[in-house]
């Protein structure tokens, strides 16, 4: 058994490169000259590389679970007191794991690719095979030669010291980075599609229509990701907050935001062929910037909370990335002909309009963000000197693209195709401007003197109200039953606007919390109290509890309100001895209206230091984020439905019902 696993391993990795090997050759042969090769033998390559991924995942699971320390990857990463869930999820918490899972993903994304294929006269689908597996074959490479965690040891060890303690300490680890990977990964489809539609000297809508479940799916996955990535953050980690521009967080947003940006600009040319060489140049972008995000999580080039990622791979990740750059902006160049799009918006006051505007400020915030990631590095490859861009930088120039991004995606959705006239615009719009004039003016009536609160407040209830209205009069009959189904029969529209109310729920949060929040640090000897926020904080007890992979010490925090006691906070710090390494966890008291925050500062049997922070209406943030996800979730049941010419007097689109509404 203890040879047997990792050589299953060993078979699985190699199983999954020759198989992506053998897709990479023929599927663009096939694209090349169809006849010369079968679909069973893409079907041959599909398989191993299934086949493979699945079987060296099911391997290290089982190195794990037997607690066979003769595997590299299980002595190195693993110990015997680690609970059941971590065990589990330490298959991914580590380099060469985490490897393995993005191949199997990658293996069942080409899968589903190979469905859509019914035979080798389909060149768009055969080319797109034929790219998924290169990129295959390099993941599964990278682990054969570089990040293999099937290595025999020599000199077995007894026990190991155990995961990351930062990764085994809290249930979203097993969520977070499955999520992130089906994001990275599934931006691979579209960028395969686009390059075989560059290959075969194609332009049109074919390889969009073909990628748009795909894009969805990677996209959605992706936002629960950042979302959960946020929320573990901020219950993990202690600091009091959710996003700290760290390097690695990113990582993940920047191609996020140019997703983002694919999917909107994508809209335009399936509706009015406009945009297409926008949506080739973003999708490669997308997919080239998952590699530099996954560059610079396994590389030791960024100092972040996720340096536990270090490794050798970087440069061979750096390689490939600036591989698919140079490749795939030499054939759009190649093919610029084919890929210009045959108009251009009429107007800047039209839907098409605002979506190239919405494009420009989101690639605008990505490259923001990217610069202000990559800076120190290039200063340091080029100079040798060290410096660091921190959260200042970040929040100075992400404040007023947000206030953009935020007035760009409450007015483009009411704006109609071609030309919008401004007594369209104030007919579409006065409604949720006297709403958010309301909300503004209710705002500062109750205290709030902050003008970007109180901005963010009224531009956040104006998108909203927008919808809601859109809503209302797009409906069949006002009833609940006549909404749901306007909903449900279009869901790619409505899944889109659920996306910009949860945007728009965020950045309300995001304002409020941060500016109206409390902080205070105290110290306190037993039995002492503090006011805080309201609430007599007293520290009442210190207790020790062993447990089989740590040691925890808590204390108990008692926060009263008028003298009656409200919640007991238990803020602890959890010392793993194999790793000889402390952390705090911090406790967390949530409720609809405001999130009470306690983390140790310091902890002795009789005194304790408290870092205390007040969130008003924090767990919205949460719901938020949610709303974000569920929208592009919601969007995926969509079809594209063609109207009945019979019909004459059905509304069959939302853009119709607009158009009627702009005469009411």
């Amino acid at each position: 058994m203890t040879t047997v696993v990792p050589a299953a391993g060993w078979v699985g990795v190699l199983l999954g490169l020759a198989g992506s090997v053998v897709l990479g050759v023929f599927g663009l042969r096939a694209q090349r000259r169809p006849d010369s090769v079968r679909r069973a033998q893409l079907s041959v390559g599909v398989g191993c590389m299934l086949g493979g991924a699945v079987l060296a995942l099911a391997a290290l699971e089982t190195a794990l679970l037997t607690d066979n320390f003769a595997v590299s990857y299980v002595a190195e990463n693993h110990s015997r007191a680690t609970p059941l869930l971590f065990t589990i999820t330490n298959a991914w918490s580590a380099l060469e794991g985490s490897l393995v899972l993005w191949a199997l993903v990658l293996a069942g994304f080409t899968a589903t690719v190979l469905r859509q294929v019914r035979d080798t006269d389909d060149r768009l689908g055969t080319g797109a095979l034929g790219v998924l597996g290169l990129v295959g074959a390099f993941f599964f490479g990278l682990i054969a030669l570089a990040a293999n965690p099937f290595e025999i040891l020599e000199i077995v060890p007894a026990d190991g010291p155990g995961p990351n303690p930062i990764l085994a300490d809290n249930i979203l680890v097993a969520l977070h980075p499955p999520m992130l990977y089906i994001g990275y990964v599934g931006f691979t489809v579209p960028f395969a599609f686009a390059m075989s539609a560059l290959l075969l000297r194609e332009g049109g809508v074919d390889w969009l229509r073909r990628t748009r479940r795909a894009n969805l799916v990677a996209w959605s996955f992706l936002t629960a990701g950042l979302v959960v990535g946020a929320w573990w953050a901020y219950e993990v980690l202690g600091w009091g907050g959710y996003w700290a521009w760290d390097p690695v967080e990113n990582a993940a947003l920047i191609p996020w935001l140019v997703a983002t940006a694919f999917i909107h600009s994508s809209v335009v040319q399936l509706r009015r062929g406009m945009l297409q060489a926008w949506n080739f140049v973003l999708v490669l972008a997308t997919f080239s910037l998952t590699i530099l995000g996954t560059f610079l999580t396994r590389s030791n080039v960024v100092v972040s909370v996720h340096s536990f990622s270090q490794s050798p791979v970087g440069p061979a990740l750096l390689a490939f990335f600036l591989i698919v750059v140079v490749a795939g902006f030499a054939l759009i160049v190649l093919r610029a002909e084919r890929v210009a799009s045959a108009g251009r918006p009429e107007s800047v006051a039209s839907r098409e309009g605002m979506f190239l505007v919405n494009n420009l400020l989101l690639s605008l915030f990505a490259f923001v963000v990217l610069l202000g990631t990559l800076y120190p590095v290039l200063v340091e490859a080029v100079t040798g000197g060290q410096l660091s861009v921190g959260r200042p930088f970040f929040d100075r120039m992400a404040v007023p693209l947000g206030f953009a991004l935020l007035l760009a995606m409450g007015v483009g959705p009411v704006t109609p195709y071609r030309h919008a006239t401004a007594a369209v615009l104030w007919h579409r719009l006065r409604i949720p401007l006297l709403v958010a004039s309301a909300a503004a003016a209710a705002t500062v009536l109750a205290g709030v003197r902050s003008p970007g609160v109180v901005a963010v407040v009224a531009i956040a209830v104006a998108v909203a109200a927008s919808t809601v209205r859109q809503l209302v009069t797009t409906a069949p009959t006002r009833t609940p039953a006549g909404l749901f189904r306007l909903v449900r029969g279009q869901r790619g529209y409505w899944g889109g606007q659920l996306a910009h109310l949860g945007v728009a729920l965020t950045a309300l949060v995001i304002a409020v919390s941060g500016g109206l929040a409390e902080r205070a640090t105290v110290t306190l000897d037993r039995g002492e109290s503090v006011q805080f926020a309201g609430y007599t904080v007293t520290f009442e007890v210190s207790e020790r509890h062993e447990q089989s992979d740590r040691v925890v010490t808590d204390a108990h925090i008692a926060l009263r309100r008028d003298g009656e006691l409200v919640r007991i906070t238990e803020p602890r710090l959890n010392a793993f001895p194999s790793r000889q390494l402390s952390v705090g966890t911090p406790s967390v008291w949530s409720t609809p209206v405001q999130d009470v925050y306690v983390a140790l500062g310091g902890l002795e049997p009789d005194r304790v230091t408290l870092n205390l922070f007040r969130y008003p209406f924090m767990v919205w943030l949460w719901v938020g984020g949610g709303m974000i996800a569920a929208g592009g979730f919601w969007a995926l049941g969509g079809r594209r439905r063609r109207p009945d010419p019979g019909a004459t007097t059905t509304i069959t689109s939302t853009d119709a019902a607009l158009e009627v509404d702009r005469v009411r």
